[in-house]
C-alpha cells in the first residue's frame, strides 16, 4: 500500500504542476491583450532576447549552412545533382534547422537567464514587493518577455536562415565549384511562400514555448524547486530541459501537421 500511495502522490503532484502550468499560460496571454502594455520593459526585453542574441545566431547560422554545404554536396554528387543543393540548403535550414536551432539558442542564452532573474526575484521577495505596491507581476515581469519573444524569434530566426544560405553558398559555390546562378536560381523554384510560413509559424509557437517555460519555472521557483539558491539553479535548469524538449517535441508535431 505504500508503494500505491507514493504513486499516487507523485501522479496527483504532477498533474497538479500540468495545471498549474496551463493556468499560468493562460493568464498570461490574458494580461497580453489587456492594456497597458510596460512598453520600456517590452523595448529591454527585446533588446535582451533579440539584439544580444545576434552574433550567436550568426554563428551558428553560418557555420550550420557551411556544413548543410558540404554534406549536401557530396550526398548529391553521388546521384550526379549537385545543381539541386540550392534547394536542399534552403529549405532544411527554412522549414527545420534554422527556427529549431535558433530557439534552442535562445533558450540558452535567454530564457536561462530569464528563468534565473525571476526566480532570484521570487525567492527574495522583490515578486510580493511588486505586488504590496499595486503592481501586477504578470503585466511587469511576464507580458513583456512574451511579446518580446513573439517578436524577436521569427527575426532571428530569419537571420539564421540567410546567413545560413549564404554559408552554403560560401561552401557550394566559392569552394566547391556549384554556380551561384544555379545555386540560387534552383532555390528559387523550389522555396515556396508555404515553406517560408511554415517556419515563420514554427517560430512563433517556439518563442511562446520559451517565454511560457521559463517564466513559469522562474515565477515558481521556491515552490516547486525548493528555496534559495539551489532552488533558483533547478528551475534554471529545468527551464532550459524543459523548453528545449518541448521545442523539439512541438516540431514534430507542427511538421506532421503542416505537410
Amino acid at each position: 500500500m505504500n508503494a500505491v500511495r507514493k504513486l499516487g502522490t507523485y501522479t496527483l503532484g504532477h498533474l497538479y504542476r500540468m495545471g498549474t502550468m496551463g493556468l499560468f499560460l493562460v493568464r498570461m496571454l490574458v494580461y497580453t491583450v489587456i492594456p497597458p502594455v510596460k512598453f520600456t520593459r517590452l523595448l529591454r526585453q527585446i533588446r535582451f532576447i533579440g539584439f544580444q542574441s545576434l552574433l550567436v545566431i550568426f554563428l551558428t547560422g553560418a557555420f550550420s549552412g557551411m556544413v548543410l554545404g558540404f554534406q549536401g554536396f557530396y550526398t548529391l554528387s553521388r546521384f550526379g545533382s549537385e545543381a539541386f543543393l540550392g534547394p536542399m540548403v534552403g529549405l532544411s535550414l527554412i522549414k527545420e534547422l534554422g527556427p529549431v536551432i535558433t530557439a534552442l539558442m535562445v533558450t540558452g542564452r535567454a530564457g536561462s537567464a530569464i528563468a534565473a532573474e525571476i526566480g532570484i526575484m521570487r525567492i527574495s521577495e522583490q515578486v510580493d514587493a511588486l505586488e504590496l505596491m499595486g503592481l501586477n507581476p504578470y503585466r511587469y515581469l511576464m507580458v513583456p518577455n512574451f511579446l518580446a519573444a513573439l517578436i524577436c524569434l521569427p527575426l532571428l530566426t530569419a537571420l539564421f536562415d540567410v546567413v545560413g544560405i549564404f554559408g552554403g553558398y560560401m561552401i557550394g559555390g566559392k569552394l566547391l565549384g556549384v554556380g551561384s546562378g544555379t545555386y540560387f536560381m534552383e532555390m528559387a523554384n523550389y522555396v515556396e511562400m508555404s515553406d517560408i510560413m511554415e517556419g515563420v509559424y514554427k517560430s512563433l509557437s517556439f518563442g511562446i514555448i520559451i517565454s511560457w517555460v521559463c517564466c513559469f519555472k522562474g515565477f515558481y521557483a521556491s515552490i516547486f524547486t525548493g528555496f534559495g539558491a539551489e532552488g533558483v539553479s533547478k528551475a534554471t535548469t529545468q527551464a532550459v530541459v524543459l523548453s528545449s524538449v518541448l521545442i523539439l517535441v512541438w516540431d514534430y508535431f507542427m511538421t506532421s501537421l503542416l505537410f
